[in-house]
């Protein structure tokens, strides 16, 4: 069967999955800044760290072009590009192993992860970012093993739109220098790709100088001291970092870390160039999700979960572990890992202890479950004046914005809550 007609069977399918999974209220987070800027129609002129240039100005697109409401282009980018990116992640291992069904199988468990899912499911920049890593990896993959040398290209210009989503994507770059110098025989598609990458690159500091803003705008930010807090941590701390790190890698692919695992040792014996370009992008990126100093740093392993997936297929695909392969079936089966994982934490009296402590905003359903569907809302919290156990005050002051313009637009305060 035509591989892009399975991509596009994949892409329809998670569609609907993350759909019917997709939050009912705006949640708690980043989300409402986000819908905020949308509604107000703020086009993103600067592209510092906080900006998020391509994002902001994709839903604005998405907005003016469909006429949908800041909340619904939101959704629709949010439910496009997951489903896209996990379309890449098939397309990525088909052309690397050939097998149409660890192909799939692979899509499924990434599809599935934890932290993928649940940030398709609300309002925020990371699915979107996933898709242009997601074409970044396909590109590599597509040169090393299609020798399909116009990929050469496609990888800077793809990794290049990345930086303008997210500046997190730096930490590629290194992938993209070790990936060029591979095939540095390549003189014209290499000269092309890097010069393409530099003009994409230097343009987000370009942008920026013309405005007054100070060089390190792209990466910096003034609205917190999150880089220098990862410095000043204790020794233990880091280790403590690490080990939750490992927890995050375990609660996103499950029994499928092994394959994930096995397939960088197999990649490793047989395409070594492959392997060190891949090998030098998680590793930078592992490392600072790692030990960034910020409560929400699960999301930033993204790119790193995406180069894993890949690395699952391979695992899957290798001739040593045929027995083991006959049970990727059960990748199916993960959200009702996820919900038996919720059920025993819950029944447990610190479980409790957390939901009550968190019940603010969904408890234990809002950290241990990826759909967010019946989920709290911010607007419906900040309108009746409820308290939390902890400080969220950028997130109310951002709702009480919101609901303002949208009283001056004729809406009542129970519609409102329903938002």
């Amino acid at each position: 069967m035509n591989k892009h007609f399975i991509a596009l069977f994949i892409f329809c399918i998670f569609g609907v999955i993350y759909y019917l999974g997709s939050f009912t209220k705006i949640p708690f987070g980043d989300c409402i800044g986000f819908v905020l800027s949308v509604e107000k129609d703020e086009w993103a002129t600067t592209a510092t760290a906080m900006s998020h240039f391509l994002y902001i100005n994709t839903v604005l697109l998405i907005k003016s072009l469909t006429q949908l409401n800041a909340i619904e282009a939101s959704r629709l980018l949010m439910i496009t590009s997951g489903a896209a990116t996990v379309s890449t992640v098939y397309l990525s291992v088909k052309t690397l192993v050939k097998k149409e069904w660890i192909s799939i199988a692979s899509a499924i468990v990434f599809g599935f992860s934890f932290s993928f899912w649940r940030n398709v499911e609300i309002v925020e920049v990371y699915a979107y970012n996933s898709l242009w890593v997601g074409l970044f990896c396909l590109s590599i993959i597509k040169v090393f093993s299609e020798n399909k040398k116009k990929y050469i290209i496609l990888s800077s210009l793809f990794l290049g739109l990345g930086l303008w989503v997210h500046i997190q994507d730096i930490f590629l770059i290194p992938s993209l220098l070790v990936f060029l110098f591979c095939f540095k025989h390549e003189k014209k598609y290499v000269c092309y790709s890097l010069l393409l990458f530099v003009v994409l690159f230097s343009s987000l500091f370009i942008l920026n100088i013309l405005q007054g803003l100070p060089f390190s705008s792209p990466y910096a930010s003034d609205e917190g001291t999150w880089v220098e807090d990862t410095f000043k941590k204790a020794p233990i701390q880091y280790i403590k970092d690490f080990f939750i790190s490992l927890v995050y890698l375990v609660y996103n692919f499950n029994v499928f870390t092994f394959f994930g695992i096995a397939g960088c040792i197999v990649l490793y014996r047989s395409n070594r160039n492959m392997f060190f370009v891949f090998l030098v992008g998680a590793v930078c990126v592992y490392g600072f999700s790692t030990f960034y100093a910020v409560s929400d740093n699960y999301v930033f392993f993204l790119p790193f979960n995406i180069i894993f997936a890949i690395s699952i297929g391979y695992g899957l695909s290798s001739a040593r572990y045929a027995s083991l392969r006959k049970v990727s079936w059960v990748a199916l089966l993960i959200p009702l890992g996820y919900f038996l994982c919720y059920t025993f934490i819950f029944s447990t009296d610190k479980g409790k202890e957390i939901h009550a402590f968190k019940s603010y905003k969904g408890g234990l359903n809002y950290y241990l479950l990826p759909w967010m569907n019946d989920n709290v809302g911010i607007l419906e919290f900040t309108i009746d004046q409820k308290e939390a156990p902890e400080i969220i005050t950028w997130m109310t002051r951002n709702a009480i914005e919101y609901t303002e313009i949208l009283k001056s637009k004729g809406y009542t305060e129970k519609e409102i809550k329903k938002l």
